[in-house]
């Protein structure tokens, strides 16, 4: 039985978890996730919970958020002038937007607050500062 080393391609069913139980993505009725291990395709701690599974083992892992999609950032809360939004934007808490950067990259976000005159956009990624929980079974190692 062939197992997950670096540069090893593998397929994964996952189902992952907040710790309040939540599902915030499965690949349940989808095709397995496909990446490289050791490619950073996925996030670390990911990575390392497949690593060294073989195939058709599954485990659960718990990922701390700083293996995961890191802490929450305050310097990714921008404040943004309403005046700077197109007319048509009619900017609402929990809308999820995309900026692009001075060098042309696009980022997406979310309006965390929203003023008369001012918009708090959050950059930080929707699960940044939270442990996750996986559950993971490994379908195929080549």
């Amino acid at each position: 039985m062939s197992h997950a080393a670096k540069g090893s391609d593998v397929k994964v069913h996952y189902t992952g978890r907040l710790d309040d139980g939540t599902v915030f993505d499965t690949s349940k009725d989808r095709d397995p996730l496909s990446f490289t291990l050791g490619e950073g395709q996925v996030i670390s701690g990911f990575e390392n919970a497949v690593e060294g599974m073989g195939e058709g083992e599954s485990k659960e892992a718990r990922i701390p958020a700083e293996e995961a999609y890191g802490e929450r950032r305050e310097e990714l809360i921008l404040s943004v002038p309403r005046e700077q939004f197109p007319d048509e934007v009619e900017p609402e808490v929990g809308q999820r937007l995309q900026m692009q950067t001075q060098e042309g990259e696009v980022v997406p976000v979310m309006v965390a607050d929203v003023e008369e005159d001012v918009v708090r956009l959050d950059a930080n990624h929707p699960l940044a500062g939270r442990d996750l929980t996986f559950d993971i079974e490994v379908v195929e190692v080549e």
